[in-house]
């Protein structure tokens, strides 16, 4: 059987586990917890169909410190990290790079139509949680619009959701009348879901998030594509009525092997678009949006945030002194940076939580940021410093450092989808724990869970990428000293 027979074949029967699946699981007739312990998706014998398997159990994890009998719970808090809300019909979507390699990668996702529907699917897993916040650490949108934060804080706010961009309907690559053979077309293309990207546009309702939440910003939500300051060129292209279709010759001998900074950007936007376009409705409410009115949108939805040019703030859940570090780049670049005048701000934090313990939130690894080495140095010091989360990387990776863990935690817009809870506990020897383990978007929402079975499928992505890490990654209790 050809590679091509092969790949009909299997995303024909994941078509038909992906519908008989959630069926069966809207007949049980209650909420779907989420919970992985309990129930998560498995491909069982490696057919690329996704199937509803058995939980995993959390397992132990002594690196640290020696495992004892819990005795009380301090707090409850989940985090759901890299939905990337995004317009797949904005003209300043650029799925035409992706086809070059890096640094061009993932720029097109089979899934992507339905971040919205994803991101509502896991609210209402993190609701049946109950948990005392949820934080949300960065990369809500992708591409700095103001259409996508409305829409991502309309489903977090709940309430009317309207997808929705352009004309009425869907205008995309994703529609059946593109014959470019790169792009996945639902109503033609096997897994056939005749509609899906009509659907995908429609208006819908969300639940909402019942407890309160916690901004992180990413570099996804303040830069173009993640990586550029917007300016007039740029926002003129995203609300304007031409898309890129394929790069000129000069355009693709000038971002072959080079770093995509400002400058080389504005020389190829200089006289237009560098290539091929065609005529697309135009929307003023794709407008990009500054930094600052980024995060004046964000303290406002969720009430929280300090103040300032950063989003650089403490918060507490619990007994538990919760600090957030902003570490996106305001011109260019997605990886992070810790400013030295930050570090000042987190020792003044660390001091004053006293004996409380402490968790530190950021969008980009501290590991992985210009100055994040100084930063953990200060963590290392800090004996009542329990975890460092962020996001990011779109991997689960859980790591032990001095006396505490570093967590991060795979997205919501690849593969597995799942957003993950954590539990500090006290134990029977005086130390404390961090239980931890991953949530599963409900499966009653019929295309959120169609866009998980495209998103395992999708050949960038999470399951061949080994974004959703080892068991002990994922599920597991980390002992404190």
């Amino acid at each position: 059987m050809s590679r091509k027979a092969l790949v009909t074949v299997v995303l024909a029967l994941l078509a038909l586990a992906a519908v008989s699946l959630a069926a069966a699981l809207v007949r049980g007739g209650t909420a779907w917890p989420g919970a992985t312990p309990e129930a998560t998706f498995r491909d069982r014998n490696g057919d690329g169909v996704l199937e509803h398997g058995g939980g995993e159990p959390l397992l132990d994890r002594t690196e640290l410190a020696p495992r004892s009998r819990i005795v009380r719970r301090l707090a409850l808090f989940a985090q759901l990290t890299d939905a990337h809300i995004l317009d797949e019909e904005s003209p300043a979507r650029l799925e035409v790079l992706d086809r070059r390699g890096r640094p061009f990668t993932s720029a097109f996702r089979p899934q992507e139509a339905l971040s919205g529907q994803v991101l509502a699917a896991t609210v209402r897993s993190l609701n049946a949680l109950k948990p005392e916040a949820v934080v949300v650490t960065g990369d809500l949108i992708d591409n700095a619009q103001r259409n996508e934060l409305d829409e991502a804080l309309a489903i977090l706010r709940g309430g009317r959701v309207n997808p929705n961009s352009g004309a009425r309907g869907y205008q995309g690559v994703q529609d059946a009348a593109d014959a470019d053979p790169f792009y996945y077309r639902p109503d033609v293309d096997p897994p056939r879901h005749p509609g899906l990207v009509t659907r995908a546009e429609r208006p819908f309702v969300s639940r909402g998030l019942e407890g309160p939440w916690y901004p992180v910003v990413g570099n996804h939500d303040l830069l173009v594509q993640g990586i550029l300051a917007p300016t007039a060129r740029t926002n003129e292209i995203a609300t304007g009525n031409r898309k890129l279709l394929g790069l000129g010759a000069a355009a693709l001998h000038a971002v072959q092997g080079l770093e995509v900074i400002p400058s080389l950007v504005a020389r190829l936007l200089r006289f237009g678009l560098p290539g091929a376009s065609a005529r697309v409705p135009p929307d003023p409410r794709r407008r990009e949006l500054s930094a600052d009115e980024t995060l004046a949108a964000l303290r406002d939805a969720s009430g929280h945030g300090g103040g300032g040019a950063l989003l650089d703030y403490s918060f507490d859940i619990g007994p538990v002194r919760a600090i957030v570090l902003d570490t996106i780049r305001r011109s260019s670049g997605a990886s992070g940076v810790v400013r030295p005048s930050q570090r000042r701000w987190l020792q003044h934090e660390l001091r004053a939580a006293g004996r409380h313990p402490v968790i530190v939130f950021s969008h980009t690894p501290l590991r992985s940021a210009e100055g994040g080495d100084a930063a953990l140095s200060l963590l290392d010091r800090a004996r009542h410093v329990v975890a460092v989360v962020a996001g990011d990387t779109h991997r689960n990776v859980i790591r032990p450092r001095a006396g505490y863990w570093q967590i991060d935690t795979s997205s919501l817009i690849d593969y597995p989808q799942q957003a993950r809870a954590v539990e500090l506990d006290r134990t029977a020897n005086g130390g404390l724990v961090l239980q931890t383990w991953m949530i599963d978007h409900d499966p009653s929402n019929q295309d959120a869970e169609i866009s998980r079975q495209l998103a395992y499928l999708d050949y960038q992505g999470g399951r061949v990428q080994g974004l959703a890490g080892r068991r002990t990654d994922r599920n597991a209790r980390l002992y404190l000293p």
